[in-house]
């Protein structure tokens, strides 16, 4: 009861779109609707994509067989879920995922998280992941820390931090800054004895694959060749891949695509700041007719948390669509998600680990 109260507390806060109620939804939308509330929740972070069913069924895969599913001890996900969190300043996502990791016991490492005080984290191997995190906010870390899991555990761990480079974006863009409808002050406790109660029923691990038949089989990228020893994570993340491709290329006009995969590329990691010249100098040479739709693409992919009203209204005086938003927004931000990917991948390629 608890949950239901406070997952319809924050479907409120969703901004610029609609989401598609429970049930009135039919078809794929249903269907995916059916396994979230058979296997987690119908987060509001899920939900939000469903005028895009296409769209929600891969982000909902993604999020199941990385996070939900599979082998690895969930405690070390939720630690790379919160600490990916923190590095892209997505203030829902830390709160939530502080919670889970309430709801596996692991009291002091969501508070070290919240903090950003990573040394406080006692257990070896969470504090040397949550360093392997911080380390790879940029490419040129690689190597300098082994990751500190095996070979085997690959796919699911970066999985998960590159599910949450996606997740943090959108949540940045159409949430409201906490899923605990509580003061700021209050949120820490809050957090913690919504883990140790309502959250401990989500810590179940789950079969993988199960979410599968709502993706289209692909064949997996390049870019996300890390996730191809484990299929149930690498068929997620292939599907994902290519309905994201598929809308962008419906929605965003060619110059503007080509524009922000051009400075993904040339990302390092680095903050933008809190000027936005750099936006105004980017699509300077765009027809006018395009400059809102890269304006838009090019702040979710790199500065998700300055995306405003305005900015959005100006999107969606060209693309009125509720798809049309979050086929932008999801493009951006998967293709800022898989860059990172590469950084999170490269270490592995050089360091030999025991299977």
């Amino acid at each position: 009861m608890i949950t239901e109260m406070i997952l319809a507390q924050i479907a409120k806060t969703i901004k610029y779109v609609k989401p598609v109620p429970f049930g009135s939804a039919t078809g794929l939308a249903a269907e995916v609707y059916q396994q979230m509330r058979a296997d987690y929740l119908p987060l509001p972070l899920l939900t939000l994509h469903s005028p895009a069913p296409a769209m929600m069924a891969g982000v909902w895969s993604v999020l199941r067989e990385t996070l939900l599913a599979g082998r690895v001890d969930r405690t070390l996900k939720e630690v790379v879920a919160a600490t990916v969190s923190k590095i892209n300043e997505c203030p829902f996502c830390v709160d939530a995922h502080t919670m889970m990791l309430h709801a596996t016991s692991d009291h002091d490492v969501a508070g070290a998280i919240r903090q950003g005080d990573y040394d406080r984290i006692q257990e070896p191997q969470l504090h040397a992941l949550a360093r392997w995190v911080l380390a790879n906010r940029t490419p040129h870390a690689n190597g300098a820390l082994p990751p500190p899991f095996f070979d085997h555990e690959a796919p699911e761990i970066i999985g998960v931090a590159v599910a949450f480079h996606y997740i943090n974006r959108m949540a940045n863009v159409f949430l409201g800054d906490s899923p605990l409808p509580t003061p700021p002050a209050l949120r820490g406790v809050a957090g913690r004895l919504l883990g140790i109660t309502a959250g401990k029923r989500f810590v179940r691990r789950l079969q993988p694959g199960h979410s599968l038949k709502f993706v289209p089989q692909a064949k997996l990228p390049d870019d996300l060749s890390w996730a191809a020893a484990n299929p149930a994570v690498a068929g997620a993340f292939a599907g994902l891949a290519g309905v994201v491709e598929e809308a962008g290329r419906r929605v965003l006009p060619e110059p503007v695509r080509f524009l922000v995969a051009e400075r993904i590329g040339a990302w390092h990691g680095e903050a933008m700041g809190l000027s936005r010249s750099w936006v105004e100098e980017a699509v300077v040479e765009l027809r006018e007719a395009h400059r809102a739709a890269a304006r838009l693409a090019l702040l979710t992919a790199f500065a998700s948390y300055q995306v405003d009203a305005g900015g959005v209204e100006d999107f969606q005086a060209h693309y009125p669509d509720d798809a049309q938003l979050i086929a932008a927004t999801a493009w951006a931000s998967f293709s800022a998600a898989r860059r990172a990917g590469v950084w999170f991948a490269a270490p592995l390629a050089a360091v030999g680990r025991e299977q």
